[in-house]
């Protein structure tokens, strides 16, 4: 025996004595010799493995490697020496490697010879394989446009002896799609500003691929500064967007989008353009329990709260004065930069506020004739609306009402009503009034006025009249 037949038999019983492998394990090796039908494969200590020569050939038949060269391939078998694939070529799928390839996993390069009933007549080395239409690709496509391609499958079912044989390409396509996932979403971060393309369209939101399978919800809350009620009229299916990842819950494996934060917040000028007692003019969007949400500008939402509105004597009567759509003008009450909410008040039709940009209001202090509305009865008093959100009391000693007489048919609910102011606490919370003290100085005036022409009455009244009797009894002229 020659030195090179012996240094080659040396290596073939080296790779005999290989067993602290496992089949499917993958392995890293370096080629250290070549010959007419196998190869071997240096895999450390003192360890050789033999691979099939057609492993390492192209389609053409050409080798693709030369000594020297490192390599990963698979273990398919450790029974009689180390055995490994690189990939089961159509041509070196002999019967034994289908069998490995099945017991290991390892992918097989099989082509798609056409349609049949349920699926695809796959021919693989010399045998025939079925996969079936929902195992050919993640997603779906046209039967025919698999026809006459060469694709990498793995064997899910091998029954008798090979000769009945199930393969699946999508297997290996959702594995290669969690590898890429995984890796893609390390780059999935908070704050990250990705592009991705609208899967789907539903009610709450657009899902969005950001690639590798992997999909983020874009709520319809985020899409737009504004509120927006249809999400279909922002984003449609299959279109590419570009938008800022806002939270990842890993746990979860859940990933929220906005589309609105690319965009600049409007309340982010809100200090610099309103002001507490302005009037502005605003769009009435929904009507809730509680009050009506005011658009004052897209993406500037007040709210005209219940007890802003003045009352009308009828179960939700406020409800009345508004509604979705309407534009009119309302008055600033209040601004909460921090929570991003403001309170307005809708100013009343044909008021000279409704034109005013800052117009001042009736001051309520001790001593203010007002007229307010009256708002609820109790026990104690009437309770008088004055203002959005500034509420006053008449005691009953102060309505002018009798003690037996009926108060809530003297003061309607909704029925307007002059009162004079007596009393304000100084922190704005409680305002006392009296409807008394108005009726006092309506019967005083009466008083005055009358006291004046009875002084002036009786002068003038008789003097006339003498007048008169003189002009009657006086000849008349021939």
């Amino acid at each position: 025996m020659t030195e090179p037949d012996e240094d080659f038999a040396a290596m073939f019983e080296a790779s005999t004595k290989a067993k602290r492998f496992e089949k499917g394990q993958t392995l890293e090796g370096t080629i250290v010799a070549i010959g007419p039908e196998v190869a071997f494969v240096d895999v450390g200590g003192k360890g050789e493995a033999a691979m099939e020569i057609a492993e390492l050939k192209d389609a053409e038949g050409n080798l693709e490697v030369a000594v020297g060269d490192r390599i990963e391939a698979m273990v398919v078998s450790t029974a009689g020496g180390l055995r490994l694939s690189r990939k089961l070529a159509r041509g070196a799928a002999t019967d034994r490697l289908l069998q490995d390839a099945f017991d290991t996993g390892l992918p097989v390069e099989g082509k798609v010879e056409r349609v049949v009933k349920g699926g695809y007549e796959v021919r693989v080395g010399r045998q025939r394989a079925f996969c079936p239409f929902s195992q050919m690709d993640i997603a779906r496509t046209e039967p025919t446009a698999h026809e006459g391609h060469v694709y990498q499958f793995r064997i899910v079912e091998y029954r008798e002896g090979g000769r009945n044989l199930v393969v699946s390409r999508r297997a290996l396509l959702e594995e290669a799609q969690r590898a890429n996932a995984a890796e893609l979403r390390r780059s999935i971060v908070e704050g990250a500003v990705l592009t991705g393309r609208v899967t789907s369209v539903r009610d709450f939101g657009a899902f969005v691929d950001l690639g590798a399978g992997v999909q983020g919800l874009l709520h319809v809350s985020e899409m737009g500064w504004s509120r927006v009620s249809d999400a279909s009229q922002v984003v449609k299916p299959g279109e590419e967007i570009t938008v800022k990842v806002l939270r990842v819950d890993e746990d979860k494996q859940k990933i929220s989008l906005g589309l609105k934060q690319l965009t600049e917040d409007p309340w982010s000028r809100v200090s610099e353009t309103y002001e507490v007692g302005q009037v502005r003019t605003g769009r009435v969007t929904r009507i809730a329990e509680f009050g009506a949400f005011v658009e004052l500008e897209p993406g500037v939402e007040a709210l005209a709260h219940v007890s802003t509105f003045a009352p009308t004597g009828h179960s939700q009567g406020w409800a009345r004065q508004v509604a979705p759509g309407m534009t009119a003008p309302f008055e600033i009450l209040s601004i909460d930069l921090e929570k991003k909410r403001m309170g307005v008040a809708l100013v009343p039709e044909g008021s000279a506020r409704a034109g005013a940009a800052a117009a001042a209001r009736a001051e309520i202090v001790p001593g203010a004739r007002l007229t307010g509305k009256v708002e609820r009865h109790e026990k104690f008093g009437v309770f008088v609306f004055l203002a959005p959100g500034r509420t006053g009391l008449i005691p009953l000693s102060e309505t002018g009402v009798a003690n037996e007489a009926d108060i809530a048919r003297a003061f309607p609910i909704g029925a307007d009503v002059g009162v004079v102011v007596l009393e304000v606490d100084p922190t704005g919370g409680r305002i006392r009034l009296s409807a008394k003290a108005i009726q006092d100085a309506q019967e005083a005036e009466e008083v005055r006025e009358y006291a004046e022409r009875a002084d002036r009455g009786p002068t003038e009244g008789f003097g006339s009249l003498a007048e008169k009797l003189r002009d009657a009894l006086k000849p008349k002229g021939k």
